[in-house]
């Protein structure tokens, strides 16, 4: 595969860039609306600042439950919070645009290349289903997160 996947998605949601940043740097709450990450705590004292690891847990039907450890890379209140899953293997994100109607919350994913590298090693042959399975993934299950984070976000005013 010579172009790391990737795969975003957005919604409106009635409350301020603030609020939602607010909301989704506190990775502890991220197994209210994701459907794969289930618990995550600070690994390196509160966060959330760029530089900062935290510890998710995740499940999905099928498999063990398993642990990540992820490196936040952009922290910025209010504009964007997003994170790389071991440092070097996926990019997760989250930008806040003002809208007349609350904030345009983007999810973002994007399997970057030691990701892919990863990948190869780990599943060889069987590594661009893998990485096929991690793009299904995503795809259905960022609209589940916003979903999600629109109910909760909405549903707290």
């Amino acid at each position: 595969m010579n172009t790391p996947p990737t795969y975003a998605d957005s919604i409106v949601i009635a409350r301020s860039p603030a609020d939602l940043y607010d909301m989704v740097s506190d990775v502890t709450r991220m197994g209210e609306w994701s459907p794969v990450c289930k618990a995550c705590w600070w690994d390196d004292g509160p966060g959330p600042w760029a530089g900062a690891w935290f510890t998710g847990r995740n499940e999905l039907p099928g498999r063990d439950p398993w642990e990540t450890r992820s490196q936040v890379v952009a922290a910025a209140p209010g504009e964007e919070f997003a994170f790389v899953v071991g440092g070097t293997w996926t990019r997760w994100g989250y930008t806040f645009t003002p809208a007349a109607d609350g904030t345009l919350v983007t999810e973002s994913w994007e399997m970057l290349p030691a990701g892919l590298k990863r990948f190869d090693e780990r599943f060889g042959p069987d590594a661009a289903a893998q990485v096929a399975n991690r793009f299904e993934a995503a795809r259905t299950g960022i609209p589940q997160t916003l979903a999600a984070l629109k109910r909760i976000a909405e549903g707290t005013l």
